[in-house]
């Protein structure tokens, strides 16, 4: 009966750390969704700090100052968010680097540092951006934002030399597809992208 007793107790303690766990991480994305982000940034950290074997806490750190860092002009500002954002990954490629979310969101924080300055940057972090989703498209060939990511980021080189964008529209197409069938493994997993993919198919329509 003891046994039994401490099995219940230790399967509600992992119960309940389970749910705690997603309860802060659906806080935090709940304010990140409101346009807090640094309550959002700084929530996502401390459940990193709490949950080391948990990868999405940096995962959406890094995005979330990823994606904060296009909204601003302040060069302080923009190299704060993406020093953030680059260390976020960096702890998590440590740990596993055949992660193709977390190379989806690396490109993500090259392709901003080219937006911040592309005359300074780009020569730098194009490639770096390219090489990024190059290896999450061979460790996840059908997986959309991998799909949808490096097709967008070759469309925007393309546009840049006068090239046809048509095989990344043709790809965008895919993206589409496969985000629609998508069946995220958890309510947390990364499930983005479609509503962006929507709207870079109507650019292509015109």
């Amino acid at each position: 009966m003891k046994a039994i007793t401490l099995v219940l107790i230790l399967m509600s303690w992992v119960a309940g750390a389970q749910s705690k766990f997603e309860t802060g991480m659906q806080k935090a994305l709940a304010l990140w969704g409101e346009n807090k982000t640094g309550e959002a940034s700084a929530l996502f950290e401390r459940i990193a700090a709490a949950e080391p074997d948990q990868w999405l806490p940096n995962y959406y750190l890094a995005m979330v100052n990823a994606t904060a860092s296009f909204q601003t002009r302040d060069k302080e500002a923009v190299s704060a968010y993406l020093t953030r954002a680059q260390q976020a990954v960096d702890v998590e490629m440590a740990k596993d680097d055949r992660n193709p979310e977390l190379y989806v969101v690396q490109a993500l924080v090259y392709t901003a540092w080219i937006v911040s300055d592309p005359m300074v940057h780009a020569m730098v972090y194009s490639p770096k951006a390219m090489e990024a989703y190059q290896k999450a498209e061979m460790l996840a060939p059908d997986n959309p934002r991998v799909v949808f990511g490096k097709a967008e980021f070759e469309m925007g080189t393309a546009r840049y030399f006068g090239k046809d964008v048509k095989p990344m529209c043709e790809q965008v197409n895919r993206a589409i597809a496969l985000f629609k069938a998508e069946k995220p493994q958890s309510p947390l997993y990364p499930a983005w992208g479609l509503e962006r993919a929507l709207m870079v198919q109507q650019e292509c329509n015109k």
